[in-house]
């Protein structure tokens, strides 16, 4: 099994930035892909963005030019460097690991408002 733990969410204002990471135990040598998805109230969760142990990343769209992701394959780390947010980014961020299995963090809440 591997456990995946979020932190760094929270409440900011439009323009600003928030930085999440997302830290992996247990059962981790076969993970080959981390990172983020998230879900605002109504809509289906979609990718933010992933990167490979190799360091290919993906980001969607939405996010382009505005957020970065790391991974630190040492530590079983990926963080998400969020700049430039809008309230359009508002969504619960879930952390998500691909291996043996998919596995997913608890959450965490990032808002965007003045």
């Amino acid at each position: 099994q591997v456990q995946l733990v979020e932190s760094g969410g929270g409440l900011v204002q439009p323009g600003g930035s928030l930085r999440l990471s997302c830290a992996a135990s247990g059962s981790i040598s076969g993970i080959y892909v981390m990172g983020w998805y998230r879900q605002a109230p109504g809509k289906q969760r979609e990718l933010v963005s992933s990167i490979t142990i190799g360091g290919t990343i993906n980001y969607g769209d939405s996010v382009k030019g505005r957020f970065t992701i790391s991974r630190d394959n040492a530590k079983s780390t990926v963080s998400l460097q969020m700049n430039s947010l809008k309230p359009d980014d508002t969504a619960v961020y879930y952390c998500y690991a691909v291996g043996k299995n998919n596995y997913w963090g608890q959450g965490t809440q990032v808002t965007v408002s003045s």
